[in-house]
This record gives C-alpha cells, structure tokens and sequence, in this order.
C-alpha cells in the first residue's frame, strides 16, 4: 500500500507560481496512474491533472496552458507546476494514486491534502 504526503501549498498573489509536491512511500509509483485533484470550499472535488505510468498526462480545461503535472519515478514523487494562480484556483489540493488491480477496477490512495490560496 503506497502513502502519499503533499507540500509545497501556501499563500501567493494572483499571477504567482507554487509547484505542489507528492512524495510516495510503501510502493513504487511506477506502478500507479498519479493525479492531483482540488476541493474549494463548499464545492465538490475535482480533477485537476493526472499522469500515467508511462507519462501520458491529462489536464481539466480549467487549469489547461497553466499547470503541469510530472513525475519522477526515481524520486518517487508527483509534481504540480502552476503558473499563472487565480483566485478561484484557491482550494486544498489532494494527490492520488490510482493501481489497476484488474482491467476497470483501480484501488485508490489520497495524501492528506495542502492548502493553495491565491490572493486578488
């Protein structure tokens, strides 16, 4: 079973830059499909990027031309380079990692989230 343990959040002014972190334990996260996902409050969590094993990405259109997701398989660790902040990408930010335990069924894994607020 894989943890997972978020950084890198914090205050920053609209137009600045954080590159979020994911450092995984207890697996290899060359095995698992990785994702960043965002929860504003009172709002449902949402995709922002995800990564698979063999470094396909995929990025929600509202985060698109702004953030980049990688990752480093010998570190063993996921980033989230966003560039650009909004105010509305303001939110606790949650990376995930995803195993196909058979074709269609995945298991899932959560860190415990960091916390981006960007300033007007």
């Amino acid at each position: 079973q894989v943890q997972l343990v978020e950084s890198g959040g914090g205050l920053v002014q609209a137009g600045g830059s954080l590159r979020l972190s994911c450092a995984a334990s207890g697996s290899i996260l060359s095995n698992y499909a990785m994702g960043w996902y965002r929860q504003a409050p009172g709002k449902q969590r949402e995709l922002v990027a995800t990564i698979t094993s063999a470094g396909a990405t995929n990025t929600a259109d509202s985060v698109k031309g702004r953030f980049t997701i990688s990752r480093d398989n010998v570190k063993n660790t996921v980033y989230l380079q966003m560039n650009s902040l909004k105010p509305e990408d303001t939110a606790v930010y949650y990376c995930n990692a995803a195993l196909m335990v058979r074709p269609g069924l995945f298991s899932h894994y959560w860190g415990q989230g960091t916390q981006v607020t960007v300033s007007s």
